[in-house]
């Protein structure tokens, strides 16, 4: 079974700066990383180092390859990233004395994938692979009605969150990936119980996994209803928490393990990932999480 991950790329470049820079003013930084990430990049390093295979469809600058090695080193499949004379996404971030964040993102490349592209693509997959996607790249309705045409199981963790283009789509998607927040404005109510109620009702037949943050995760359909506690550890990072948690709970739900058990080790690999700084970096390895998950018993 292999995973099409729709997603994006992106490079950060991330400023630690005294403050945030103002109209008219000219100032040093006094630190800089360029950091690969990307939720789409990111959720492909964490199925990969679970042991998914993954293939990941993008689109990237031709002087960036780098950043496919990169992904290639972790054990992604990158041969159907499109390299293109059109900038890589990228990110400018500035970091302040109080850990504040100012942020201008420039998709680029993330949307310049084609319908050829898509098709090309979807005419390699088998009976039994899944298509997953986010809302970080173009095309995102595209791809979800001819994964769904062509039989293709369809993940979708829609951040940043649209609701007017999310809810369209929501008939073609077997497993949504949401936090609280978003379930509940999906389907406009107030409370997570709601949401959990109302939820199979608009839609029947998706099966929806409700990251809670530090309360844990919730997965539920319409037969079912399940609660995972988060496991405890001091936090010092979250920016990668869902996406690693997204592709653990994938790798492991499609290695066979059952939805319980995919879950806890994705709540695992969360855990270990706040406790580092960074984004993909932080993603950890298999091996750390089933190491972790065995001094929980």
């Amino acid at each position: 079974m292999t995973i099409y991950n729709f997603g994006s790329i992106n490079l950060d470049h991330v400023y630690q700066v005294d403050h945030f820079v103002r109209p008219g003013e000219t100032m040093a930084s006094e630190s800089y990383q360029c950091l690969l990430g990307g939720k789409g990049a990111n959720q492909s390093a964490a199925l990969a180092k679970a042991g998914a295979d993954v293939k990941h469809v993008g689109a990237v600058h031709t002087v960036d390859k780098q950043v496919l090695r990169q992904l290639q080193e972790i054990g992604v499949d990158t041969a159907l990233v499109a390299q293109l004379d059109m900038p890589t996404g990228h990110a400018i971030i500035q970091i302040n004395k109080s850990a504040e964040n100012s942020i201008i993102l420039y998709p680029g490349a993330n949307h310049c994938l084609t319908e050829a592209q898509v098709d090309e693509v979807l005419k390699k997959t088998s009976e039994g692979d899944w298509v997953l996607l986010q809302n970080e790249t173009n095309l995102v309705d595209y791809v979800a009605r001819q994964a769904k045409s062509k039989s293709l199981k369809v993940a979708y963790n829609p951040a940043p969150m649209n609701v007017e283009m999310t809810k369209p789509l929501l008939s073609s998607i077997d497993l949504l990936i949401v936090n609280e927040v978003e379930a509940m404005d999906l389907v406009a109510v107030s409370s997570i119980e709601e949401a959990v109620e109302a939820m199979p009702k608009h839609y029947p037949d998706l099966a929806v996994l409700m990251t809670l943050g530090s309360d844990g995760v919730r997965y539920f359909d319409k037969d079912v209803d399940l609660y995972v506690p988060a496991f405890s550890v001091d936090a010092i990072d979250t920016t990668a928490a869902g996406d690693t948690f997204i592709g653990f709970s994938m790798a492991a739900l499609f290695n066979g393990q059952s939805i319980e058990d995919a879950i806890k080790q994705g709540c695992a690999a969360s855990a270990i990932c706040v406790t580092r700084i960074g984004a993909l970096a932080a993603i950890p390895e298999l091996e750390e999480v089933t190491t972790f998950m065995s001094h929980q018993q």
